[in-house]
């Protein structure tokens, strides 16, 4: 019996400075961990904020995108518009020009065949 007290006892000097750090550091940490919990706590509230902010701005900038998506389908209804309306000008400008043109030479053949009379004498 002896022999065990006689090794324990250098066994446990040796263990009473790590349980005493062991026992600092409890005390530490329980004094820290309140403080650490409530800036957790703060940090959480204000990540949350900022999601919310974020998902505010993605709902407004998707409605922005929607009203550029609108506003280009518009500008292509109105580009194909005018697309067509020029083409039905060009049509009808070149079906004008050709009428002219008959006419002219319906004109000037009829008054090549009647001689050059001015006036219809």
């Amino acid at each position: 019996m002896t022999v065990l007290v006689g090794s324990l006892v250098p066994l446990l000097i040796r263990l009473r400075k790590p349980v005493a750090e062991s026992e600092y550091l409890l005390v530490r940490m329980n004094a820290d961990l309140p403080l650490l919990l409530k800036e957790m706590r703060a940090t959480t509230e204000n990540l949350n904020a900022l999601v919310e902010h974020a998902r505010g701005g993605v709902e407004h900038a998707a409605v922005l995108l929607h009203a550029a998506g609108a506003l280009g389908d518009t500008m292509q209804r109105v580009h194909e518009t005018v697309q067509g309306s020029s083409r039905s000008l060009l049509v009808n400008l070149a079906s004008i020009l050709a009428g002219f043109r008959a006419t002219t030479g319906v004109v000037t053949a009829r008054s090549h065949r009647e001689g050059g009379t001015n006036n219809g004498r």
